[in-house]
């Protein structure tokens, strides 16, 4: 036993980026919400990116920590403390076995992620470690953390040994330490009133003229009722220039599709694996952290942006984490 929960917060996964290869037999992909957010927080603590992270939602956990552990915290912007005194976030955090790390309320956006070097130890199942809800399989007992559950560290690679000696030295008799460097908060999505980029939908051009303007014009707002499934939202109602009776297809994460009543659905990690709504738009990857962070009642506004231009982005902030990956390399001296 590597962690104890005292408090599993709101609604606490173990997740990873994702179950791949089985959609064809209906099971979904699953994986966390903001993979840029967990990306960082994985090279923080000198972790592979496909490592399992836990994904806290709205209000974190608190925990026990029952070994010394090298840690990161990375999304949103949450509330917290180890032994009641408070820990930075966006970098790397050695502490010390016997204390207790509290992940209080969220001041900004709607998830944050906790990086244990190594990783979380929980089963593969399919491939993957992430937890399937709906499914309640994966993860952690294939649902949310609750009290008393006690979870397993895998063993940390040399990378983040050598972060995490680095860190204990400097530590001393204190129950934890914070590396003095960081990741600027600036990288993060914290959302307030979100621009969201679309790429223009199989059935777009099905929608009324008004409806096609509305979508791009006007406000919508993240309902109550959304979920790791989908973001249900409400705003002007879209409408079809007639009656359409559609083929169920395949749909991914970030598929804008629009029920009969109008009010368009973002379908996000534990999405179907099919649907038969027609596709207004998909949010393309680069935004889905964008999504991710919004929380309900929050306001979106869809921006139109060609296929060649998200990639564009999308190579550019591949680049961008490159880069910080090297960046924390050569400050420690790694390289």
């Amino acid at each position: 036993m590597s962690v104890e929960v005292i408090t599993p917060g709101l609604c606490t996964t173990v997740q990873d980026t994702g179950r791949f290869g089985f959609q064809q037999y209906g099971v979904s992909v699953s994986g966390v919400m903001d993979k840029q957010a967990v990306q960082i927080a994985n090279m923080l603590v000198g972790n592979q990116q496909t490592d399992a992270v836990l994904e806290l939602t709205m209000r974190g956990p608190s925990l026990l920590f029952h070994k010394d552990m090298l840690i990161a915290i990375c999304g949103g912007d949450f509330k917290v403390t180890i032994n009641d005194r408070s820990v930075l976030p966006n970098r790397a955090v050695w502490i010390r076995s016997g204390s207790i790390l509290k992940v209080g309320l969220a001041n900004e956006g709607c998830r944050a992620y906790l990086a244990v070097a190594g990783g979380w130890d929980v089963p593969l199942v399919m491939g993957s470690r992430s937890t399937n809800l709906r499914g309640s399989f994966g993860g952690f007992a294939g649902r949310m953390l609750a009290a008393g559950d006690k979870l397993v560290q895998s063993s940390p690679g040399s990378f983040s040994q050598f972060l995490a000696n680095q860190l204990e030295k400097k530590a001393g008799a204190a129950p934890f330490y914070q590396a003095n460097w960081f990741i600027p908060s600036n990288t993060f999505v914290k959302n307030g009133e979100a621009v969201v980029r679309v790429i223009l939908g199989e059935q777009f051009a099905d929608f009324s003229e008004e409806s096609r303007q509305s979508f791009f014009e006007q406000t919508f707002q993240v309902s109550t009722q959304s979920d790791r499934m989908g973001y249900r939202l409400t705003g002007p109602a879209l409408e079809l220039t007639q009656s359409m009776e559609l083929i169920s297809a395949a749909v991914t994460i970030g598929t804008i599709q629009v029920p009969p009543n109008g009010q368009p659905i973002i379908l996000m990690a534990d999405r179907q694996t099919i649907g038969g709504y027609p596709k207004i738009g998909y949010v393309p990857t680069i935004d889905l952290p964008i999504v991710a962070q919004l929380r309900p009642g929050e306001k979106i506004h869809f921006q139109e942006i060609s296929l060649r231009d998200a990639q564009k982005a999308l190579i550019e902030r591949d680049s961008l984490m490159k880069a910080i990956k090297l960046g924390i390399e050569v400050t420690v001296g790694w390289r």
